[in-house]
């Protein structure tokens, strides 16, 4: 019989539940002990769960359940993986090589009319992001093995406004991809807090030996958020943001990853945000220029004044 007969002929023996000593599957399938030996390890190789107990009444067995459980994949189950992967491989995902060959695999264990299932699936299944710099997967690949070993890393990390990069350790507690860029969250030894850092800006990474402890209850996710997009809630000193304009360009600004998150009331022609005062003089009045004439800030007038103004510094850089 074929080896790949034989191999399967042992999984479903040790399916059965009964445990199974190496001598019992040989005279079985009338092979040599060594043969079978060779079998269990390329099982065990290629990730079956076999149990192996020594001794007078030892044996081989499954791990419970294992041919019920993740190994076997129903045709809706494998669409999902297959869309997810698209997700993550166009996201970046350090982990790409691994990722295709786990794709090959549940591509390769369907017969011929799964197969058929999931091409039409996948024939019109597209996602399309950002190009992202490739140099950043293996800076990448090293952050996730240091947030899973929670192992200190030293970087060598440039921010927008250092000419030269420094050079710093940090405990990485977990990456995050959010709006088409990846971060990690670690603390930060230099500045001795927990910070985040855009993945592409870090010029040089390098593995050390020291081992940190990271709270179980830590999310580094509600921390980016929350640093991203603070809570305002019962803050002194917010005021209103009134802007008209049309429907459409009312919607997009409304779905907008920050003014989205202030967003107060809406009307058919009309939104209104929350926000501090210092905020919508900062970043607000870069947000609403791509919007051009299709809304207009109703209140305050101060912000009114404040793009009339960056209208002026550009029509004055541009010499029009």
């Amino acid at each position: 019989m074929p080896k790949k007969d034989n191999m399967l002929a042992i999984l479903w023996m040790l399916n059965s539940g009964v445990k199974m000593t190496a001598k019992q599957i040989s005279e079985k399938l009338e092979i040599n002990i060594r043969t079978v030996y060779r079998y269990i390890d390329a099982l065990g190789a290629s990730g079956v769960p076999i149990i192996s107990d020594p001794g007078h009444n030892g044996g081989y067995s499954l791990l419970n359940n294992f041919i019920r459980a993740p190994l076997l994949f129903d045709i809706e189950e494998k669409k999902a993986l297959l869309h997810a992967a698209i997700f993550a491989k166009e996201a970046g995902y350090p982990l790409s090589e691994a990722l295709g060959n786990a794709t090959s695999k549940l591509k390769m264990y369907s017969n011929q009319e799964q197969e058929s299932v999931l091409s039409r699936h996948l024939a019109g299944f597209e996602v399309i992001n950002r190009m992202g710099d490739p140099s950043i997967q293996p800076v990448l690949a090293e952050l996730e093995q240091a947030v899973a070993n929670e192992l200190s890393v030293e970087i060598d990390y440039r921010t927008r406004r250092d000419d030269q990069p420094k050079t710093r350790v940090i405990d990485p507690y977990g990456m995050v991809y959010w709006n088409n860029k990846w971060y990690i969250v670690a603390f930060c030894h230099l500045r001795n807090e927990i910070r985040s850092f855009r993945v592409e800006r870090i010029l040089q990474i390098k593995r050390t030996q020291n081992i940190f402890k990271r709270s179980e209850a830590f999310s580094a996710r509600e921390f980016f958020v929350r640093n991203l997009l603070p809570d305002l809630v019962g803050k002194d000193g917010l005021i209103s943001l009134i802007i008209e304009g049309r429907s459409e360009a009312l919607d997009d600004l409304c779905l907008h990853w920050f003014l989205g998150h202030h967003l107060k009331e809406r009307t058919s022609n009309q939104a209104i945000f929350l926000l501090e005062e210092k905020t919508i003089h900062t970043y607000v009045p870069s947000f609403l220029l791509s919007y051009g004439k299709s809304i207009q800030v109703i209140e305050p007038q101060s912000l009114k004044e404040k793009l009339v103004g960056v209208v002026s510094e550009l029509m004055e850089y541009y010499q029009l």
